[in-house]
């Protein structure tokens, strides 16, 4: 935890404790919004992944203009504003179709801030060329940290006065998140002739790069029902919105020791090794939330996993992206990133969660999620494979 001595790093942590605090309010509990709001099941489940449909375009345009200008930040502080501004039509009751434009106009500024975030803070994070997941540990831990303190104000808060507070709460968060931005280093990178556009395609055409991709979508899409279905699957069986913070918290707690310790934990293994291990953990995460949801024992210890399933996975994910994509492609090896860990999966899983939701339950949801996270591990072996000598190491 000594930011202090890690030159540069300090601002990027306040900023990621920032932005994910504003997800701590927003992302678990918006579904609960919407439902109060006296919205159909399938109608929540569409507006809920509007946040992903804009990660299919937003992540990847924001990221290549800042590969070309190198003007990372300042990109960055321009999506906040027009974040803030688009949230106050939050306020206004205009209906689903009001909300959904809302809601596209937010999301595609927010989509794209933790990818640019991200690339201009892997230069920092690496040393000697490998990427560092003590040092990048560091920093994200803070943003779990605000997102643990959110999420349990959140059940709390609206437990004591109802969901209408969620739209000032949005706002509010999204003002913190972009006086942060205003404390990050205001860095422009160099931009040489000869890396002004280098080829992604080559890079693409790997197969460790497409087996890793193709594992990142199907790990992510077996937590859609996580991300977009818990809290009402939770209070389908009947936890109060404090419980359900709780539960959320519990994972994010997790989140944070594993980011605080995982420059040791993670040195046994290699990085495309760890995909494979949080595949397992996932499947085991996914099958007790389904099969044991009433009991809060168990589910506990599901939510414990998520040190695994999310943490681990994301932290050898940002390193084996650093490596794919360094230097000028590093904006768009990021954006998608998003784009295939976070956009695509998010859509699907919010339609398909909606149709078997409506048709078998929200159980059910779960045991699709860990059918989905078999295809993961399966993939995340190949990419296992198919890796790079002497590439793919946890520094």
């Amino acid at each position: 935890m000594r930011l202090g001595a890690e030159s540069g790093l300090a601002p990027f942590a306040v900023f990621s404790a920032a932005y994910f605090a504003h997800i701590g309010f927003t992302n678990p509990f918006l579904p609960l919004w919407l439902k109060d709001l006296g919205l159909g099941l399938l109608t929540i489940s569409l507006l809920s992944s509007v946040q992903s449909a804009t990660r299919l375009f937003a992540p990847y345009a924001w990221g290549a203009l800042s590969d070309r200008s190198g003007e990372r930040i300042k990109l960055l502080r321009l999506g906040a504003v027009l974040a803030l501004l688009a949230s106050f039509g939050l306020w206004f009751d205009g209906g689903p179709w009001w909300l959904a434009t809302v809601f596209l106009l937010t999301f595609t500024n927010t989509s794209a801030m933790m990818s640019m975030g991200e690339a201009a803070m892997a230069q920092l994070v690496s040393r000697g060329g490998a990427f560092d997941v003590r040092r990048y540990g560091r920093v994200r831990m803070w943003g779990s940290l605000g997102f643990l303190l959110t999420v349990l104000l959140a059940g709390a808060g609206f437990d004591a006065f109802g969901m209408r507070i969620f739209p000032v709460m949005v706002s509010v968060t999204l003002l913190l998140v972009g006086a942060s931005a205003w404390m990050l280093p205001d860095t422009k990178e160099a931009v040489h002739p000869s890396q002004l556009s280098p080829a992604v395609g080559p890079v693409l055409r790997q197969p460790a790069v497409r087996w890793f991709f193709a594992a990142l979508f199907f790990h992510v899409l077996a937590h859609m029902g996580i991300y977009i279905f818990f809290s009402l699957y939770l209070d389908s069986v009947g936890y109060a919105k404090s419980v359900i913070g709780l539960l959320w918290a519990v994972s994010v707690l997790a989140e944070v020791v594993w980011f605080a310790r995982q420059g040791r934990w993670m040195r046994g293994l290699s990085l495309n090794a760890w995909l494979v291990l949080c595949g397992c953990a996932t499947l085991l995460r996914m099958g007790i939330t389904a099969g044991a949801a009433s009991v809060l024992a168990l589910l506990l210890a599901a939510q414990l996993l998520h040190a695994l399933s999310f943490a681990a996975h994301h932290a050898a994910c940002i390193g084996l992206v650093s490596q794919h994509f360094p230097g000028r492609l590093r904006g768009r090896g990021q954006a998608l990133f998003t784009v295939i860990g976070y956009g695509l999966p998010g859509v699907l899983g919010g339609l398909l969660g909606g149709l078997l939701s409506a048709r078998f339950g929200l159980q059910s949801i779960f045991w699709a999620c860990s059918a989905t996270s078999v295809l993961a591990t399966g993939c995340a072996l190949k990419a296992w494979h198919h890796r790079p000598p002497l590439a793919g190491a946890a520094a």
